[in-house]
């Protein structure tokens, strides 16, 4: 770990600037804590929720540096959804969304992990929130087609898709996307974090993204794609086509700026602007470790 780098993170994240102290304080006393505990903890996430975190959770410790490890993200999902939507939330980890949405806003979720270990951890979030009736947990990974992949299991928040076996991989089931939906919602979140492939997700989806319940998609693109013989740029435009615009979102202001670019990074596409900038201003308020977004 590169202690000073991964102090500057977190004392620049947008969660932290105004209250950098507090969050070195939480950095140091978990640095300290992890090299005596030699089992999980239970912390507070949001005033609604708990988390697990333990040695070797990046997401989940970033969650405790951080108050919202994806701070946009985060809060443009709980600033969007209602109880009557889907979120669905493909690439789960540890269910740090999945906690967000069925959790803390009690909306219904579909939470899709394949790697069995971090599908365990998955679990024991969902169960320590009693969210289990609005969840929907599916131990497997989505592509374009049903088959079975190959998959590391051993590098936490970046685990992904192998063609060739190797030390850490395990196989898992692949389904697509528009064969565990039903289409009956009037609202759907969509979140992909796949690790480079999202292209397959999105080809085994035509029929989900045709639907417009679909208001909102957040998706990593970090140009891990190319290893998979995937075009980022075909995948950004195809969804341009579906209707969807590329959005920045500000929490504290709640306020959505259309993007002109694609940027290597979570990208928040949108169709429907006004309806989702309504939802967004009139959610309500959001306690997350003493912060009121």
């Amino acid at each position: 770990m590169n202690f000073t780098r991964v102090i500057s993170n977190i004392l620049n994240h947008p969660f932290n600037r105004q209250h950098k102290l507090k969050a070195f304080q939480r950095f140091i006393k978990w640095q300290l804590a992890s090299k005596i505990l030699n089992y999980p903890v239970i912390v507070p996430f949001t005033d609604k929720t708990w988390l697990i975190i333990k040695k070797g959770m990046t997401g989940a410790t970033g969650n405790y540096y951080c108050g919202l490890h994806d701070f946009e993200d985060m809060v443009f999902l709980m600033h969007f959804l209602r109880k009557e939507d889907l979120f669905i939330d493909v690439g789960a980890n540890i269910g740090s969304y999945t906690i967000l949405s069925s959790g803390h806003v009690g909306a219904n979720t579909i939470s899709v992990e394949p790697v069995p270990s971090t599908f365990k951890n998955l679990m024991n979030n969902i169960a320590i929130n009693h969210i289990l009736p609005k969840v929907k947990p599916l131990n497997i990974a989505l592509g374009h087609e049903k088959t079975e992949l190959l998959i590391t299991s051993t590098y936490d928040t970046i685990n992904n898709i192998k063609y060739k076996e190797e030390e850490g991989t395990v196989k898992v089931t692949v389904d697509t996307l528009d064969n565990i939906i039903e289409p009956d919602h009037s609202n759907i979140l969509l979140k992909i974090d796949v690790e480079g492939f999202e292209a397959a997700v999105l080809k085994g989806s035509n029929k989900l993204l045709s639907n417009p319940a679909v208001k909102a998609i957040i998706m990593e693109l970090n140009g891990l794609g190319e290893q998979y013989g995937f075009d980022e740029k075909e995948m950004h435009y195809f969804l341009l086509q579906q209707g969807f615009n590329t959005y920045s979102y500000s929490p504290y202001e709640r306020k959505l700026t259309q993007k002109n670019k694609l940027d290597i990074n979570n990208t928040l596409y949108i169709r429907n602007e006004e309806f989702v900038k309504k939802r967004l201003s009139e959610a309500v308020v959001i306690n997350i470790a003493g912060q009121q977004i």
